[in-house]
């Protein structure tokens, strides 16, 4: 199965528990990687719901496990978050404009995926975690 419809399997699995969207940004063509990376981040910004809670996928960032993330998710629902914006950078990694601005910063682990992978693991976790709220047995 190709990476892009196992991504879209997924996010349909997500949709069975609330609407879900990805949207992607243009590469800049921009010839240094720090007018790349503000490029980015300011397209980025662009397409995000001004208050929504951003999460920026960061290497340096905290570990969650699938358990935490549940309850990040529980709690936005709690407080009737109606958007959260899970962030993937480019190929440089994520621009300080998009990493300062983020509510919080999610590792997936020390190592550097490719971005539909990435993208692939987000998703699933976020899937995982909905079903660990609803106690179905796909979290096992």
């Amino acid at each position: 199965m190709h990476l892009r419809s196992l991504g879209n399997d997924y996010l349909e699995r997500v949709r069975r528990f609330s609407q879900c969207e990805t949207n992607e940004v243009r590469e800049s063509a921009k010839n240094s990687p720090s007018a790349i990376l503000e490029e980015e981040g300011t397209r980025i910004r662009a397409v995000i719901e001004a208050s929504a809670p951003v999460v920026a996928l960061d290497v340096e960032g905290e570990l969650w496990s699938s358990h935490e993330l549940a309850r990040r998710i529980e709690t936005w629902q709690t407080k009737a978050v109606k958007e959260v914006a899970f962030v993937i950078g480019g190929h440089l990694g994520m621009g300080a404009n998009v990493l300062e601005q983020a509510d919080f910063r999610w590792s997936l682990g020390r190592i550097t995926l490719p971005h539909e992978m990435a993208r692939i693991v987000v998703i699933e976790q976020i899937y995982r975690a909905f079903t660990i709220l609803r106690g179905l047995p796909y979290q096992k």
